[in-house]
């Protein structure tokens, strides 16, 4: 049965087409960082315990939900199910039902948007080895697999210095809010994948392919200049340290990340990933690794951010 995935993974990954006759759109309209002090993002780490108290002090600490959510406000939340390979090599389910119950209680219709990478699609065959349908249906809420919806892509026009075009969903590009739930890992190709890389699977198939011919870095932080998330809330409890993205050497720094700054968020990640002695990539200073330096060269996120914290040392 996993041989038969594979191959009908690969046939996916080789025959996706980029779809024709899309409508155009300018970016989304980049919004205020919702989550600053004195004009400063904030980044907040806290030493985690009961997972959802956990996850409502890591959001306390930046300005609390409600600076978020209003009643009836569409959320899509955008987990990493990039594989069906187990924690941390995808989401786990345990971390995305407390986020997801989290903003439903605040009054968001919450929908869980995705879209599998390479030879794990069908993104449908993944999600359910992993048990996240079933998940959703008991909670009442919409699961978006984006290649099961061939009508709800649209071409979003970006001035980057490698990316004109990004081919992304229509659910995701509507959506009044967008919460990013990226795992702590590093990555055999990219060296890192958090938030920034985490749009990649809002991406269509058909277009992703072209992302590894070359500057897949750059390529990967110029993605989010069709849009930025609203929050990011990494699961930092465990963590891969060299190997990813499925799997990899495993440590435990036992913390939960939150922010509203791509930039700040996953350079704070790397410092979490650089204290540990793993086999990887990663550059010792975090603002080297080139999906950092271009995301900040594009203004999607600061160097001038302050971190708060709960528990850590």
């Amino acid at each position: 049965m996993a041989a038969f995935h594979t191959l009908r993974g690969l046939y996916h990954f080789l025959g996706d087409r980029v779809p024709q006759g899309l409508e155009s759109l300018s970016p989304r309209p980049r919004k205020p960082n919702l989550w600053c002090r004195e004009g400063r993002p904030l980044v907040s780490k806290v030493v985690a315990g009961d997972l959802e108290a956990s996850l409502v002090k890591a959001i306390d600490l930046l300005g609390g939900l409600g600076k978020l959510v209003n009643p009836g406000d569409r959320v899509m939340v955008k987990p990493n199910f990039n594989s069906p390979d187990p924690y941390p090599g995808s989401t786990d389910l345990a971390f995305l039902q407390a986020v997801v119950e989290l903003l439903t209680a605040a009054g968001a219709r919450v929908q869980v948007g995705e879209s599998s990478g390479a030879v794990w699609r069908p993104t449908r065959v993944t999600l359910a080895k992993l048990g996240l349908p079933e998940m959703l249906a008991k909670l009442g809420v919409e699961l978006v697999i984006f290649e099961d919806r061939p009508r709800d892509w649209v071409q979003v026009k970006v001035e980057g210095h490698y990316l004109g075009e990004v081919i992304v969903p229509r659910s995701a590009y509507e959506a009044d809010k967008l919460v990013y739930l990226p795992c702590l890992r590093t990555h055999s190709v990219a060296r890192f994948s958090g938030a920034i890389k985490l749009a990649v699977g809002f991406m269509h198939p058909g277009q992703r392919r072209a992302l590894h011919r070359r500057n897949l870095q750059e390529k990967v932080a110029e993605i989010s200049l069709a849009w930025q998330p609203d929050l990011i809330i990494m699961d930092g409890r465990k963590a891969f340290i060299s190997g990813g993205p499925a799997r990899g050497e495993v440590v435990e720094p036992g913390l939960i990340m939150a922010s509203g700054d791509m930039v700040a968020l996953d350079v704070e990640a790397l410092q979490v990933l650089l204290s540990y002695k793993g086999k990887n990539r990663l550059p010792p200073d975090p603002w080297q690794l080139p999906q950092i330096a271009t995301a900040l060269k594009h203004r999607l996120g600061t160097r001038d951010y302050q971190v708060v914290t709960s528990g850590v040392p």
